[in-house]
């Protein structure tokens, strides 16, 4: 399922809160109240509000895109050695790019429930579509 704005969703799993809140508002430096214990059942229905890929490159597939699009780019004004040089790289580092595209985008959401509470920076993998 894709998560888009606006998409209707439905908490797949139950969800157990704990920690401390403040008053939206209210001074940050003031302490904030201990809420103990809030939990949300699964199938409690809400908006998505907003999404976020939460998807990290690793230092090749930065390395590929980079010289890749030096090859693209000037690879036919290169001298033959440096060209085959850059190719040979630039195939190296292609099975890193290749699993990158194919794996799946990890999403991080906020969904506005319909009981007023908002989850913010949820993994969108918690919620299903409507």
């Amino acid at each position: 399922m894709t998560l888009t704005v606006g998409r209707r969703v439905r908490l797949a799993v139950d969800l157990a809160l704990t920690g401390q809140v403040a008053p939206v508002g209210e001074d940050p430096a003031e302490p904030a109240a201990a809420v103990g214990f809030l939990a949300l059942p699964a199938g409690t229905e809400g908006t998505v509000e907003e999404v976020a890929e939460d998807r990290a490159e690793s230092e090749d597939v930065r390395e590929y895109a980079r010289l890749a699009s030096l090859l693209d780019s000037f690879g036919d004004q290169m001298p033959p050695a440096s060209r085959t040089q850059l190719e040979e790289r630039v195939s190296s580092l292609e099975p890193a790019w290749t699993a990158f595209q194919e794996a799946a985008v990890p999403v991080r959401v906020r969904v506005r429930l319909d009981n007023g509470f908002v989850l913010r920076d949820t993994t969108g993998h918690v919620f299903v579509a409507v």
